[in-house]
């Protein structure tokens, strides 16, 4: 026998010999590979944990957090609140020019009480001279129609005041007089006759610019004056 063959008799008996010790072990019964070894018991200790913290509040929209913006201080430090409130502006005086005030109460207008005994365009005036100014200027105020249309603007009813010494302003009118009725008088007064011009008057004149019933009127005079006196008369009052 060589010695390859003894190795490979030596082998096979070995194997043999291991095998039989296996099929020995299990048909024995001393080992159950189905039974898996018992684990050591674990113990379990139960803790009561506490609360978890409650979330900070949210800050309101216009507050800012301490910790925000502190690189920049206009953002952290808002500027003080104004405690004192600011006064308005004091109005502005409205400057008139001289002649231009606006005229007292009751100046712009008169009741029929006042004007008893006032001459007219039929009243007899001339003295003789034929003149009858309040005639004249009365024609010439129903033919003009911007006198019409400004006075339509501010008669209310009663008789309308337009001199008395001076040129009397109506509301809502810019100029004294209102300012297509003194063109006109003042018109027809400069081209009179010189010997109607200085005709002395007493009163007031009443002047309609209608014979119907409730036409505007306009009233005119003092108590001693002439018609010349309109000319040199300042153009607001």
């Amino acid at each position: 026998m060589t010695l390859a063959d003894w190795r490979r008799s030596l082998a096979a008996a070995l194997s043999v010999v291991g095998h039989a010790a296996i099929i020995w072990e299990l048909a024995s019964g001393h080992a159950d590979p189905t039974r898996l070894p018992e684990a050591a018991p674990m113990t379990v200790t139960l803790l009561a944990l506490p609360p978890p913290p409650m979330p900070p509040a949210p800050l309101p929209r216009n507050v800012a957090p301490a910790t925000a913006g502190r690189g920049n201080r206009a953002t952290a430090n808002p500027p003080p609140r104004q405690l004192a409130r600011q006064a308005p502006a004091a109005p502005k005086a409205v400057v008139l020019a001289i002649g231009d005030a606006a005229p007292q109460d009751g100046d712009g207008e008169i009741s029929d009480g006042f004007l008893d005994g006032a001459s007219t365009a039929g009243s007899d005036t001339g003295g003789g001279k034929g003149c009858n100014m309040p005639g004249r200027l009365q024609a010439a105020l129903r033919r003009d129609h911007l006198v019409q249309a400004a006075v339509a603007e501010v008669h209310r009813g009663r008789a309308l005041r337009v001199w008395n010494g001076d040129w009397v302003r109506h509301a809502g009118q810019e100029g004294a007089g209102l300012t297509a009725v003194r063109e006109a008088i003042l018109w027809e007064v400069a081209f009179a006759p010189e010997a109607c011009r200085v005709e002395p008057m007493r009163g007031l004149v009443v002047l309609s610019l209608d014979d119907g019933p409730g036409a505007p009127r306009l009233v005119m005079g003092l108590g001693s004056w002439r018609w010349r006196d309109v000319l040199a008369s300042r153009a607001g009052r």
